[in-house]
């Protein structure tokens, strides 16, 4: 049997985080010594470990007494939600990373060579509501102002070389749709 103290010692917790689960019936002490100190077993010991675990991953306290408490289904319906939390939390962290990066090169600070890519400034552009019509109108007034610019810009964001000519093509009205061979002579 563990004492209090020594079971927030080997997770690393405080006496009051124990306490506080006990309060909140997410771990309760399997009994009492004669002076009425709480004693925990090794399944106790165990649960612990899965609550703390639980946590490193990232599941609230009301998500761990969930998939404590259920038979599995509702545990399994718990984790696939964090799940989805932390790939939402991923997208955003790489979408500030990109933007960081960016900035950082338009500062000549360095940074990736491609801090946005095609889809990131595609999907800024969704973003901001443009539309297929108004994106290429955006090409167009590109291609028309500065033919050069363009073409870097759209190697910038990593797009090959014949991709980029394509895109031009389009934009200039010479192909239907952005990725259809250019005209000749182009």
């Amino acid at each position: 049997m563990y004492r209090i103290g020594q079971l927030a010692r080997q997770f690393g917790l405080s006496r009051s985080t124990l306490l506080y689960y006990d309060r909140i019936g997410l771990l309760s002490p399997s009994g009492r010594s004669e002076a009425n100190y709480r004693r925990y077993s090794p399944a106790d010991r165990d649960r612990l470990e899965a609550i703390c675990s639980l946590r490193r991953a990232g599941v609230d306290i009301r998500g761990i007494g969930a998939i404590l408490a259920s038979a599995g289904d509702g545990a399994t319906e718990v984790l696939h939600r964090r799940l989805l939390e932390i790939n939402r939390e991923i997208g955003a962290l790489q979408m500030k990373q990109r933007m960081l990066a960016g900035m950082l090169r338009l500062k000549g600070e360095g940074g990736p060579r491609t801090a946005v890519d095609k889809e990131m400034f595609v999907a800024m552009l969704r973003a901001a509501g443009m539309d297929d019509a108004a994106m290429k109108r955006l090409h167009t007034e590109f291609e028309q102002h500065s033919p050069e610019a363009h073409h870097e810009f759209l190697l910038s964001l990593g797009i090959p070389e014949q991709e980029a000519l394509r895109i031009r093509a389009w934009s200039l009205g010479t192909t239907t749709e952005p990725g259809t061979p250019p005209a000749a002579g182009r």
